[in-house]
């Protein structure tokens, strides 16, 4: 079963997030297998983590749960809120697969959230920036929502373009960038 796993920072948690980093990275390290995407959200000035965006195949919801909530930062503060999701994976690769590969471009996190018309269960037609891409469902996976992407484009209307404005009661844009350790 695949997740998306949004965690969103606490006003004023940089210090602390930054103190934690070599303890987010090993928790992640043991996940390694199961990550289909991961990395940071960031503010407009492109380098302050705003959050922590993690796409995972996991066994089932408690083991979501478990990984969600166990992460050092979320246990430490640094997170005010969590976002999990079961996810399906429509592009079937990771984002290390991405054929338009790690650099170039801004990246964002775009999620279409609340019911409505069956919106996500089809890949959009042009869909070459898309590095990852899924419904958000239910834990049983029966009830549609949300989408949730990360798309490469060059600006954030043009990432919010991706998800029809009419099937979702919001549509939230994030800068975001590829994570895991530096090479």
């Amino acid at each position: 079963m695949e997740f998306l796993c949004y965690h969103r920072d606490r006003p004023g948690s940089v210090a602390l997030r930054e103190e934690l980093l070599e303890e987010h990275w090993s928790y992640m390290d043991r996940y390694a297998t199961e990550m289909i995407a991961r990395g940071p959200t960031l503010a407009d000035d492109g380098d302050t983590p705003t959050g922590s965006v993690h796409i995972l195949d996991l066994p089932d919801p408690a083991a979501a749960r478990a990984f969600a909530f166990d992460e050092p930062n979320y246990q430490a503060g640094v997170y005010r809120d969590v976002l999990l999701r079961r996810w399906r994976n429509m592009l079937g690769r990771t984002m290390w697969e991405f054929p338009g590969g790690r650099a170039g471009g801004n990246r964002y996190l775009v999620l279409g959230l609340g019911t409505g018309q069956a919106a996500g269960l089809a890949v959009p037609p042009d869909s070459d920036e898309l590095i990852a891409y899924g419904p958000l469902l239910s834990d049983n996976g029966a009830t549609l929502l949300g989408t949730a992407a990360l798309v490469r484009a060059p600006d954030p209307d043009a990432a919010r373009a991706i998800l029809p404005l009419d099937r979702y009661a919001d549509i939230e844009v994030h800068n975001w960038r590829f994570g895991g350790r530096p090479s």
